[in-house]
């Protein structure tokens, strides 16, 4: 007799997750090669380099591989790969949702566009980021090392950023809620005033992230509005898997207004906070899966995921040390960017 399937919720990575060690991502593990011959095609006739020729370069670049316009590409490719390689006879996917960048991804796991129009998706707002390049980002933790939520210090935080945002010349803005760490985005003259305000933490934090602008903010209103002039409303459709957004909002199959899901997908959603952790608290409470399966390229979602399901106190999870004694009893959280656990569900 067969073991019954296990019930899982897939997230699907943004920016920052391709890095130097995944390098041949595609070309260990894209499963579709006439797929990735027709993203290639697409960024042929956009005059730009394709993903093979960035995958299979013979080193990492920084300046290159991290770049908007390439890093876009990559990252969708890799997590639709990934997703396609779950093993769909064991694991039944109950939902679907990503992170920043990793939405557009979703859109295409989900079934809310077609594979090609969801990369044509992702490589269209990742070439007009890096074109504007408008303002950056920066990340700073309110978690400690052990994990247990400090709700009272992501206030101060928010509190100072808005402060710093009230100042002439300044703006600074909550971008992502990443768990156990929030992402800021602003002008320089507001990164620069949070650096100094903020308490450094293990030579590492305030950290920029290069190659990024301000997301998730409205200074990126010029980007969504050529991304809707240039990304029609046919490009999406129903989602086959109910696909929840940076809101925390579900959008069920058969159920769902593709020109709203496209105004969403390419205004609010550009210009507004992306409230990941919401988005996993909502993933895990609505659906109550066996497992959240991250898929790669990278291994760094993992973290804010488990805060996220911490902060959302799933299961009665409080810490770092309630968690890992969850996932040695029974895996609950898979990395497909680990090989080691890429093998439990693919």
């Amino acid at each position: 007799m067969n073991a019954p399937k296990k019930t899982a919720v897939v997230i699907c990575p943004g920016r920052g997750t391709y890095n130097k060690a995944e390098l041949g991502y595609l070309g260990r593990n894209f499963p579709d090669t006439r797929l990735l011959e027709a993203f290639d095609a697409h960024r042929t006739e956009a005059g730009q380099e394709t993903l093979s020729e960035l995958d299979g370069a013979d080193r990492f670049s920084l300046a290159k591989h991290t770049r908007g316009d390439n890093a876009s590409g990559l990252i969708f490719a890799a997590t639709l790969g990934d997703f396609k390689s779950i093993d769909r006879a064991a694991i039944e996917i109950v939902a679907v949702t990503g992170n920043s960048m990793g939405w557009y991804s979703a859109l295409a796991c989900a079934g809310a566009t077609t594979s090609e129009d969801g990369f044509n998706i992702a490589n269209t707002m990742g070439t007009l980021m890096q074109d504007a390049l408008i303002g950056g980002q920066l990340v700073y933790p309110f978690f400690g090392e052990d994990w247990t939520p400090d709700c009272a210090r992501r206030d101060a935080l928010l509190d100072m950023a808005a402060e710093i945002d009230s100042r002439a010349n300044c703006t600074l803005l909550p971008s992502i809620h990443l768990g156990g760490m929030l992402v800021l985005a602003g002008n320089e003259a507001g990164l620069k005033a949070f650096e100094k305000a903020a308490e450094p933490i293990d030579g590492r934090f305030p950290m920029r992230l290069g190659n990024h602008a301000a997301f998730h903010t409205p200074m990126q209103a010029p980007v969504a509005e050529k991304g809707r002039a240039l990304l029609s409303a046919d490009l999406f459709r129903q989602p086959d898997l109910p696909l929840i957004d940076g809101r925390g909002a579900i959008w069920w199959p058969h159920a769902t207004d593709t020109e709203t899901l496209r105004n969403y997908t390419l205004g609010y959603q550009v210009m507004e906070t992306y409230d990941f952790t919401r988005a996993v608290a909502v993933a895990a409470r609505e659906f109550a899966p066996d497992l959240f399966i991250v898929t790669g390229p990278g291994t760094t979602l993992g973290g804010a995921v488990a805060q996220s399901l911490i902060l959302a106190d799933w299961r009665g999870m409080d810490g770092k040390e309630t968690f890992k004694a969850m996932q040695s009893e029974a895996p609950l959280l898979i990395a497909m960017g680990m090989a080691d656990q890429r093998t439990l569900v693919s």
